[in-house]
């Protein structure tokens, strides 16, 4: 048997370096299937985003804020008893994580129960982002949470 040197040593290593760089560029370039942009407008939103971030810091800064529920029906979202048809203007996002093809956006009245529902029949199994946008008395407010509908 031959003695084991540093050249061989120097082989092995770049040999096992080579195989894993190899088997990066091969097997994980799945993780980046259905990577798109959430929306396509992205560079004139990015303009008006203080706007966005007025909206949220008031939002945070709310006493009662507008909760989500969701059951096999679909999902409702119910906001304070402040808020009705009259002062209040709701548009709500649901942006899909993985394909922009499901997302659902729409600017809705309030129900006399002050709330809204999506229903089931719309939604497919999988994580969307809702982005709530409202407003009150010509204040915008806005909240995001994650959904994970199934």
């Amino acid at each position: 048997m031959k003695n084991f040197s540093w050249g061989h040593g120097v082989i092995v290593a770049l040999g096992a370096f080579i195989i894993f760089i190899l088997s990066m560029i091969f097997l994980f370039p799945n993780g980046q299937k259905n990577s798109e942009m959430v929306t396509d407008n992205y560079y004139e939103e990015e303009l008006q985003y203080q706007s966005v971030i007025d909206a949220k810091k008031r939002a945070d800064a709310l006493g009662e804020k507008p909760v989500y529920f969701q059951d096999k029906t679909g999902i409702k979202i119910s906001f304070p008893k402040e808020n009705n048809s009259s002062n209040t203007i709701v548009n709500f996002v649901l942006n899909r994580t993985d394909d922009q093809n499901l997302d659902i956006k729409k600017t809705e009245v309030l129900n006399a129960g002050n709330s809204i529902f999506i229903p089931a029949s719309v939604l497919k199994h999988g994580n969307y982002t809702l982005r709530l946008m409202w407003t009150k008395d010509k204040l915008d407010y806005r909240l995001d949470y994650d959904v994970i509908w199934k």
